[in-house]
């Protein structure tokens, strides 16, 4: 009889576990979703009010950014001027809000780590803010100055340059914004590395395919001119070396610091 009790409880027992174990496994992920929109939200608040602070100071962030340019810029419509001082301030919202972005989104990160891992979190936002915008500089000083002189310099007695601010303004944003992201290469070399998920040989030994997808986002992110490709191409190759020589010296510590802790 007793028996006959326990095989009955057994069903209910077991259909309890499954339906426990399915609450294990949705409950986390939607957590994850909700802490995810969480970060999103709170990321785009701040980039809202930034954008509003800057659009009050929008004639000076356009001066700033067509100062390389020799000549004035033209306007093509009525409301074209209006909606280039928008994006323009959206656009330097987006760089004085990269710190709470950047926090949010490591945050976000943050639960999937080890204790010994979270520590670096504060180091990580602070250079992550740091390269985008030594990236972003390097950019606006070096290259695209150097890319407009020689891009300005087919213009012949019948063939004037007649440069639409809109226009302008859209290859500089996407350069200064492209060169941010990829300067980011050997900070996420230095994460992937002390995580364990990323080591020098293998970046070594890939050099080669690393090279063409260099030159194949080069030609996706920039405009379609050999000139802008090759002027992304080429920090981009350079960091690729870099991140091989942070992942070396990384990798060499943490093979250190496991040796010691084995003794």
């Amino acid at each position: 009889m007793e028996n006959e009790i326990k095989s009955d409880e057994q069903p209910i027992n077991s259909g309890q576990q499954s339906t426990q174990e399915k609450e294990e496994k949705v409950m986390p992920f939607l957590d994850h979703l909700e802490e995810l929109r969480s970060r999103m939200l709170k990321s785009i608040v701040v980039l809202f009010v930034t954008t509003i602070v800057c659009y009050f100071f929008s004639p000076d962030i356009v001066a700033f950014l067509t100062k390389p340019y020799p000549d004035k810029l033209i306007f093509l419509a009525p409301q074209e001027s209006f909606i280039v001082h928008i994006k323009i301030s959206l656009f330097a919202g987006l760089f004085l809000s990269l710190p709470v972005i950047f926090y949010q989104l490591w945050q976000f990160v943050v639960p999937g780590l080890l204790e010994k891992e979270r520590k670096y979190v504060p180091l990580i936002v602070f250079f992550s803010t740091a390269f985008f915008l030594l990236g972003s500089s390097f950019c606006y000083y070096v290259i695209i100055p150097f890319g407009l002189k020689f891009l300005l310099g087919w213009q012949t007695e019948n063939l004037q340059p007649s440069v639409a601010i809109r226009e302008y303004l859209k290859f500089v944003t996407m350069l200064v914004l492209v060169f941010g992201i990829v300067f980011e290469l050997p900070l996420l070399s230095f994460f992937l590395s002390k995580m364990g998920m990323l080591t020098p040989q293998f970046l070594r030994r890939n050099r080669r395919y690393g090279i063409v997808i260099t030159f194949i986002i080069a030609a996706i992110l920039t405009p379609p001119d050999v000139v802008t490709q090759l002027l992304l191409a080429g920090p981009l190759l350079l960091l690729y070396e870099v991140s091989i020589w942070v992942s070396y010296f990384i990798t060499k510590k943490n093979v250190k610091a496991s040796e010691e802790s084995d003794t």
